[in-house]
């Protein structure tokens, strides 16, 4: 066999030289990459949401894609959930004043009380977005709305429910939580509507709290108080977690939602669609809960410099029916 010939004195210490440099260029540039991690983390945007709770599947599919953008997009998300709370956001906000977040994110539970804290964070110089649900404070104190129209959200349920019963019906009203800014804006859009046609009017009303067994045990009296719904034409609530727990409670009393009764709401869930599939749900207004993106895009625009908001950044809502429930239960992933 051929051995290899030896290498001189010479050639031995460029071999030597070479490795060297070899091994400073390599621990330089893992340095860089670590110093490059480093700035990277150092400058990740920590930003401060304080969610209303988990209430309905609406609810909890949005904060969902708040957690899977903000991770998306290296946000430091601090979330908290206020349970239904007021109270508890307010505590939340100012925790996040404190921790001195870039940005405050809030999705109130109801439009009052909002003006103190409001203040306490223009005051730290850190930047408010309202989301999904409105405030009734000075448009001065945060940095615009980011949510859809619930006035047209009610609008597009009346009109549908106009052409559906050609404008003669009895309607029974699931509200949402008293006071919150969906439940005042889909009534009033809704009676706005119906208010044109003088056949129509609701008999009932009362507030489920967007919560299914709150529409459950609502719906229970009417059944009572109407003698099994008798003369009502309609259901209308204003998120479909409240008329999913309405169909449970019509069913268990023998009757037969969607084909009795018709039924609308609002947020378009994937339960509310296979409740279409079954013949149980006539239509729902999609309020959609993947956000993020839109919420994010204003939010961090404005952290680096973007100032041109207008004071209501509007998504877009649109109403389904089992027409194409099949299509948006699929899209959902349900």
């Amino acid at each position: 066999m051929r051995r290899p010939a030896k290498q001189s004195g010479a050639a031995s210490k460029r071999e030597e030289k070479g490795m060297g440099i070899l091994k400073h260029l390599l621990a330089a540039a893992v340095g860089a990459a670590a110093l490059a991690s480093l700035s990277v983390s150092a400058s990740a945007q920590t930003i401060g949401f304080s969610q209303v709770g988990s209430e309905s599947d609406w609810r909890t599919a949005f904060s969902a894609d708040m957690k899977a953008e903000a991770q998306k997009r290296g946000v430091n998300l601090k979330f908290s959930d206020a349970q239904q709370k007021e109270e508890n956001q307010l505590k939340a906000v100012r925790s996040f004043i404190a921790q001195k977040v870039d940005a405050i994110i809030i999705a109130p539970v109801v439009v009052t009380g909002w003006d103190q804290v409001l203040k306490e964070a223009q005051a730290a110089k850190i930047p408010v977005f309202i989301v999904d649900r409105a405030v009734e404070s000075d448009p001065s104190l945060y940095v615009t709305r980011i949510a859809a129209d619930f006035n047209l959200e009610g609008r597009l349920a009346g009109a549908w429910l106009a052409q559906a019963s050609k404008g003669n019906c009895n309607i029974v009203e699931l509200q949402g939580t008293v006071g919150s800014a969906p439940a005042i804006e889909r009534k009033k859009g809704f009676e706005a509507v119906i208010s044109l046609f003088p056949s129509m009017k609701i008999v009932k009303s009362q507030s489920g709290n967007f919560t299914t067994s709150g529409g459950k045990e609502v719906m229970e009296s009417f059944i009572k108080a109407t003698d099994s719904l008798k003369g009502i034409c309609a259901v209308w609530a204003h998120n479909d977690n409240m008329m999913l727990g309405a169909i449970q409670a019509m069913k268990e009393a023998g009757l037969k939602p969607g084909k009795d009764v018709l039924t609308v709401s609002v947020d378009g869930v994937p339960d509310i669609f296979k409740a279409m599939l079954a013949g149980e749900s006539d239509a729902s207004v999609e309020l959609k809960s993947d956000i993020g993106k839109y919420i994010y895009d204003v939010v961090q625009g404005y952290l680096k410099g973007k100032r041109d908001y207008p004071k209501w950044v509007l998504i877009p809502s649109d109403l389904h029916t089992p027409a194409d429930a099949d299509e948006m239960l699929k899209k959902k992933g349900g």
